[in-house]
């Protein structure tokens, strides 16, 4: 079976989680369909324009290359990163850590000369206290384990039960019988990310629905040396909320052998997550404004928040850096473009986008004015491309874009953007991109104690700055806006 969820109550992670599913109908697709309407006032160039209009800025894209690579920014943004991350470590939704980031990045970009402010926004607040997870039948092992975001907790003294081990939602639904009473163990295989994540997210209130009393879920991982992944999950609207956290690939494994071999399993999960009231942040807001056309808005953007564990250096400080990079690399060469580039570094976004769905909110009445918007919240590794949602018109646009990365080899131009925070403006029709890098390990270290600087590399950092600022500024500074479907 598919898992039946009532698309209404999810947050636009979740919505975007689904959109890059098994849905026939892509994300790509809907944009193109007649039901987005996004009117446009800007006239479709032919192709030999374009490619002459664009090109012009080949020698301004080797300079920003060459300061980003090679010039006195080499290494910067990773220096930038290590900095941040050290200073202020992990950065979990409502935590003063969090607050403390906010006013570390605001007065450091305002040291850089840029204009900076903040904008105000309320995101959850949820603390896992103290927990464990121990097996004590057939043999006493202790479980490595973390809380699922937003996850209720245990009552003090834990809860301990037998476990039924399941691969899937389905065989869940087959063994429902059996599952009344126990800790439901999920030891769903990875395949990718947006079909296993969908265990951590919804595995809580599938397993309640049979009676279950907690949930332990393998991490969402491809690999694992022991390492539980944490993450946000979801409970359904009328569900009864029971206990969530994810366990090792290694452990699940264990258990599900342990399962096949008819031996009684019984785990202790004890939990002292609760949810306090939503908390006061900001999604902080860095720009450089236009010459001729300030109220034109070119967006590239990271999210500051992170998890509660390890440094929150790949997810998405190296996003963030390198937005603000892209801005210092313009500045430091003395560059304006025609419209306003604005790099927003948004909060909330590991709770399910929360700051990117109220800054959507709070702007989009200015939507016409939005020209391209931009998202790197899949590490910040040896960039292969450009990943594009647009018009076909806007298309040809943007591959000549990308062929001005050539002296780092990057002008693959690839489809179907990805960013919570910027989903919903690409939903409603604007142009959206994301950066694709060899992102082969992203999840080996996702939402672990294993994200930390040991995983970013210097020369990596400054070629993903140079294409950040490259495609910023030259679509910034074009004549037209990107052309929308009429």
């Amino acid at each position: 079976m598919t898992l039946e969820v009532k698309v209404a109550f999810l947050p636009p992670l979740f919505m975007f989680i689904l959109s890059l599913g098994s849905d026939s109908h892509t994300l790509s697709e809907r944009f193109r369909s007649p039901a987005i309407r996004v009117v446009s006032n800007e006239t479709t160039k032919k192709a030999p324009d374009v490619a002459a209009e664009v090109g012009r800025y080949e020698d301004v894209a080797k300079r920003i290359i060459e300061l980003a690579v090679f010039g006195a920014a080499q290494n910067r943004s990773y220096r930038r990163l290590a900095d941040f991350t050290d200073t202020i470590g992990n950065r979990v939704s409502g935590s003063q850590n969090l607050e403390m980031a906010i006013k570390y990045m605001y007065n450091a970009m305002k040291q850089d000369g840029l204009d900076v402010h903040l904008e105000p926004v309320k995101i959850p607040h949820w603390v896992r206290g103290k927990e464990s997870a121990e097996m004590i039948k057939p043999r006493t092992k202790s479980l490595a384990m973390l809380g699922l975001g937003s996850s209720v907790g245990t009552p003090p003294e834990g809860v301990e039960a037998e476990v039924l081990v399941v691969q899937s939602f389905e065989e869940l639904k087959r063994r429902a019988s059996e599952a009344t009473g126990r800790i439901v163990v999920f030891n769903q295989p990875f395949t990718n990310y947006p079909e296993t994540v969908a265990y951590r997210a919804f595995g809580a209130s599938e397993a309640a629905k049979v009676g279950a009393v907690a949930t332990l879920v393998r991490s969402v991982t491809p690999f694992s040396i022991n390492s539980p992944h944490t993450g946000w999950q979801t409970y359904e609207e009328g569900v009864k909320r029971i206990p969530t956290a994810c366990i090792t690939v290694e452990d699940a494994e264990l258990m599900w052998r342990l399962a096949q071999n008819k031996q009684k399993i019984v785990v202790r999960l004890v939990m002292g997550a609760q949810t306090l009231p939503d908390a006061d942040s900001f999604n902080t807001v860095a720009e450089i404004r236009g010459w001729q056309h300030p109220e034109q808005v070119v967006l590239l953007s990271g999210h500051l928040d992170s998890w509660d564990v390890g440094q929150g250096a790949m997810d998405d400080g190296g996003g963030a850096m390198i937005s603000w990079e892209a801005l210092s690399l313009i500045k430091d060469l003395g560059l304006r473009p025609r419209r306003t580039l604005r790099a927003v570094l948004w909060t909330g976004e590991e709770q399910g986008g929360v700051g990117g769905q109220q800054y959507f909110n709070l702007h989009k009445e200015n939507i016409s004015n939005f020209d391209l918007v931009m998202e790197s919240d899949l590490g910040t590794f040896t960039p292969m491309g450009l990943q594009f949602l647009g018009s076909d018109a806007a298309r040809k646009v943007m591959e000549e874009v990308i062929k001005l990365l050539a002296p780092i080899n990057v002008t693959k131009l690839e489809t179907d953007a990805e960013g919570t925070d910027i989903f919903l403006w690409m939903q409603a029709g604007v142009p959206g991109a994301s950066l694709h890098v060899a992102d082969s390990r992203y999840f080996w270290f996702h939402h672990s104690e294993g994200d930390t600087m040991t995983v970013q590399d210097p020369h990596d950092m400054d070629l993903c700055s140079a294409l950040w600022a490259v495609v910023a500024y030259v679509v910034a500074d074009l004549e037209d806006m990107l052309p929308r479907r009429p």
